[in-house]
């Protein structure tokens, strides 16, 4: 009676220790699945079309990581990022602030990459009587009182602003009509809304489905205004996460390059 009384308590144990080796498979395999389950990026404003575009397709391809994207002016997540700020990827409007979080041992040594190049234009609302084909010497137009550009500071499109009005002799002529975005997507509010009567704006918002219906624009030849190379760097924080590398494969693919491009960037 005792051996057969033995032999059943042992046979009880039986399940329970398969349903915890089972659960120990679960986690495992839980943790492997959703290791990398979100991705935290910040963002140049001007790229806000496109970046939508792409976490859309990138999701689409990798169901189980979240590209969750912040968008604003590159100085403020530069000053941001220093402080701290949570972030894996930082895609600049610039080369300048990238490099800067690579001396200072923020980012991935070796890491900053250009993966894009920028453009201004002159934004002009339909509803308006200004024709955008007279080109930037319309700001001089007296019915133009107020011409939004980005804080130049702050935001590396509007310190394109500022060169591309200086290059053509305008800059000292405007300042008593000059109202400043803090990033290049408030400086298209002010002027789609009405706050500003033109504006100097990245090609990638004009052409934009929020934008391309309710204005008109003039490209800013090249030549006026320093290069808008853009930039990304791999923070500290991101390094280690698998989902980071997916991402940076799916921007250089050819998925990634075509959204782009459909934007008015220029590729590396």
């Amino acid at each position: 009676m005792f051996l057969k009384k033995h032999n059943r308590r042992v046979t009880n144990f039986i399940p329970i220790i398969c349903a915890a080796w089972l659960l120990s498979l679960f986690i495992a395999f839980h943790h492997e699945v959703y290791a990398d389950e979100k991705i935290l990026i910040a963002a140049a404003a001007n790229l806000n079309p496109a970046m939508n575009d792409i976490c859309k397709g990138f999701e689409k391809r990798y169901p189980t990581i979240d590209a969750e994207v912040s968008y604003g002016s590159s100085g403020n997540f530069f000053a941001q990022i220093k402080q701290g700020a949570p972030f894996d990827i930082f895609f600049s409007a610039d080369t300048t602030y990238p490099a800067r979080l690579e001396e200072e041992g923020l980012a991935v040594k070796g890491g900053s990459t250009t993966y894009a190049f920028g453009s201004i234009v002159l934004w002009i609302p339909k509803k308006s009587a200004f024709n955008p084909r007279k080109g930037l010497h319309l700001v001089l137009d007296p019915k133009v009182k107020k011409l939004a550009i980005a804080n130049q500071r702050l935001a590396p499109y509007g310190m394109a602003a500022e060169e591309a009005l200086r290059h053509y002799g305008l800059w000292d002529k405007v300042q008593d009509k000059l109202v400043f975005g803090e990033n290049i997507s408030q400086t298209a509010q002010f002027v789609q809304s009405g706050a500003a009567d033109v504006g100097i704006i990245a090609l990638s918002q004009a052409i934009s489905p929020k934008m391309e219906n309710d204005g008109d624009y003039w490209v800013i030849p090249a030549e006026a205004y320093n290069k808008l190379g853009q930039a990304y760097v791999v923070l500290q924080r991101g390094k280690d996460n698998p989902g980071v590398k997916k991402f940076l494969e799916y921007v250089h693919g050819r998925k990634g390059e075509k959204v782009f491009s459909k934007y008015g960037y220029l590729l590396p």
